[in-house]
């Protein structure tokens, strides 16, 4: 049994969790949350008074790793965070050294998708496979690869920046590329590819349960569509499932690369997998080569809605390893 302290640092809520590791089994023992102060050096600082307080008064806990997750772009090696789109002012800061200093236990940092992969890795729907692949398909769309056992970085910890490939010569908008792999597959980019679909739905004369809400056209969300699709409108359906097919179309170009055992998704494909999986499908036997396809599941997260709350607690379990 090991104790381990997971410290999820994002643009506007901070977490510090601490977590019961036996086996191949983690229990979230204790968890705090904040909101991101402005000044990094205050982040750090509050976050290990935080996690001090939280060893304090359970005084049977005896912390045997810390894991960060962040988001990118980061240098793992050296332990900083390189000013991320969300946290514009962590500008080559620091976020291991305090807490390596504070507390005398090894500590790392990953972006997201590092550790949501080894989080299935170690704990759920990853475990004991070689070779992996989540995709976050969240906010924005990023991988982090397990491969031969061993999480996969890259030179720069750049590897698996997978929204950034351009699946169509035009589309949605995502990681600043038009066509992009994220601008189809994201919670920005179905809305922003959903957007003018509905014009389009609306001058032909036809209603859609997506704008019951009483919203401008504009303001439509992916919640919106998701949440209409769920009910069985029409156009939210045909949306979801374009998306489905574009997901489809990044993961056959996945399975030839980097010819994994499994292709592991949350998020988004979470809540709407019945929906999504047969175009995705439908594309992947179109254009995936046979031997790969073979050797690959899609599933989605094992770990589910809670996967967040087990990401930086498996950057520090990884540590163990």
């Amino acid at each position: 049994m090991k104790y381990l302290a997971g410290i999820d640092i994002g643009g506007t809520k901070c977490a510090v969790t601490i977590g019961k590791a036996e086996g191949e089994d983690i229990t979230v023992l204790f968890k705090e949350k904040f909101s991101t102060p402005g000044k990094p050096a205050e982040a750090v600082g509050k976050l290990v008074d935080t996690l001090k307080e939280m060893v304090a008064v359970h005084s049977e806990i005896s912390l045997s790793a810390i894991g960060i997750s962040c988001g990118g772009p980061l240098d793992s090696e050296n332990g900083l965070i390189l000013c991320p789109p969300n946290l514009p002012d962590w500008d080559r800061i620091d976020v291991v050294t305090p807490f390596k200093e504070n507390f005398g236990v090894p500590c790392s940092v990953q972006n997201d998708a590092n550790a949501c992969a080894l989080a299935e890795w170690i704990w759920g729907a990853g475990k004991g496979m070689k070779n992996l692949i989540f995709l976050t398909f969240g906010t924005g769309l990023g991988a982090g690869m397990i491969l031969n056992g061993k999480l996969y970085s890259g030179t720069n910890d750049m590897a698996g920046e997978v929204g950034h490939v351009r699946l169509a010569k035009t589309g949605p908008e995502g990681y600043g590329k038009k066509g992009s792999f994220e601008g189809f597959c994201s919670g920005g980019g179905i809305a922003r590819y959903g957007i003018p679909k509905i014009h389009e739905w609306i001058d032909q004369g036809k209603q859609t349960a997506i704008l019951n809400r009483g919203q401008k056209i504009e303001e439509v969300t992916t919640q919106d569509i998701g949440l209409s699709a769920q009910t069985g409108d029409e156009l939210a359906l045909a949306i979801l499932q374009d998306t489905g097919k574009m997901l489809g179309r990044g993961i056959a170009m996945l399975m030839d690369i980097i010819n994994p055992q499994r292709i592991i998704i949350g998020s988004v494909f979470l809540r709407q997998e019945e929906i999504m999986r047969a175009p995705m499908e439908e594309v992947i036997a179109k254009e995936a080569l046979s031997y790969t396809r073979k050797v690959c599941q899609v599933v989605p997260a094992g770990l589910g809605e809670q996967l967040g709350d087990y990401a930086a607690l498996s950057v520090a379990g990884n540590l163990l390893q």
